[in-house]
């Protein structure tokens, strides 16, 4: 039986995704498999284009011109988003790096992929999160009688009261919760970072109680949120409860109907929150583990009563109501309303 050895453009990729990324560069696993979706989906495409298998193919087939018309078939054959058209091509960019240093006669290809720009696109959809009231319904509609029905209010109540990625929650185990005073839980975030975050007595309870139904042989190093087969729940299937819950929740609050709503949409409900309480964007950055400040300062544009609030404030009486029958005029001269906006 015949066999195919290992080309160049193979051991380049070995040695990109066995040491480069996860040791020299140290990402998690959650970065390494999206750069693998990355490279996958190219060499596929260029595959079918060439007419050659994905095992046979070369350094030499990794052009400029080949990522340029990639990105054309994610767009328009795929439909998929600027986002994630970027996030494809920052894949294919770090492989160009990691291959540059090694392959000079390269270079000058490499350097022509380097150069493909990334793609701007309209300003993001505004940020959609949980009202007070759109919380509680959604808890409502949680049945706390079975063990599922537990665990499913313990998973949304920890994700409201810190904020945290629906990976980091899934992620914790029975060793990341402090049940006594004070609260909190430990994330393991992006870029292994470790932040620790506080949470109300009550969700510490609820923790403690899921740990206790769902302790098994690992003990403390166990993951915390459990599926119905005993394995770690995906977020796959958060979305699922979260679905679930937010149809049944609408038929009494009828503003969820209204509202694209995913796992991701309870992150920014805390943080939106936390605003509105008054709390520093500082902290609030690091609250919910930001690598930079520039992400949480976003959260300023979301919301609509901080808009009316600081509307009252700044221009109190810019427009007074008008008397019958003509436009009142300002009683401060025009200058200095003029100056002070």
């Amino acid at each position: 039986m015949k066999t195919t050895r290992p080309n160049e453009l193979g051991k380049c990729l070995v040695r990109f995704f066995g040491n480069y990324l996860p040791i020299m560069r140290g990402l998690s696993q959650h970065s390494i498999r999206s750069y693998r979706d990355a490279i996958v989906l190219f060499l596929r495409f260029v595959s079918e284009h060439s007419g050659r298998r994905i095992e046979d193919l070369e350094l030499e087939d990794f052009t400029a011109e080949y990522v340029k018309d990639f990105l054309s078939f994610l767009e328009e054959k795929r439909h998929n988003g600027i986002a994630t058209r970027n996030a494809r091509l920052a894949a294919l960019h770090t492989l160009a790096r990691f291959l540059a240093a090694d392959y000079p006669d390269h270079l000058a290809e490499l350097q022509r992929i380097l150069g493909i720009p990334f793609k701007r696109g309209a300003r993001c959809a505004p940020i959609e999160y949980f009202e007070p009231v759109e919380v509680k319904a959604l808890l409502d509609q949680i049945d706390c009688t079975s063990d599922l029905g537990r665990r499913d209010y313990a998973l949304f109540a920890l994700m409201f009261n810190t904020g945290a990625r629906v990976q980091e929650i899934l992620d914790l185990r029975p060793c990341d919760v402090r049940t006594e005073p004070p609260h909190q839980v430990r994330f393991n975030g992006k870029g292994r970072k470790v932040r620790l975050c506080p949470i109300w007595p009550h969700t510490a309870k609820l923790l403690e109680e899921l740990a206790r139904r769902s302790m098994h042989a690992d003990g403390n190093e166990a993951p915390l949120f459990l599926n119905r087969h005993g394995a770690q729940l995906t977020r796959f299937g958060v979305r699922y409860l979260l679905n679930k819950y937010v149809v049944n929740a609408a038929k009494t609050v009828n503003t969820l109907a209204e509202k694209r709503l995913h796992p991701h949409s309870l992150r920014h409900t805390t943080a939106i929150a936390l605003l509105k309480a008054g709390v520093d964007f500082a902290t609030i950055s690091q609250w919910l583990g930001h690598a930079s400040l520039n992400t949480t300062m976003v959260y300023a544009r979301a919301d609509l009563d901080l808009k009316r609030e600081a509307l009252a404030h700044v221009f109190p009486d810019v427009l007074p109501t008008p008397a019958a029958g003509h436009l009142a005029i300002p009683e401060q001269d025009l200058v200095g309303w003029l100056r002070r906006l």
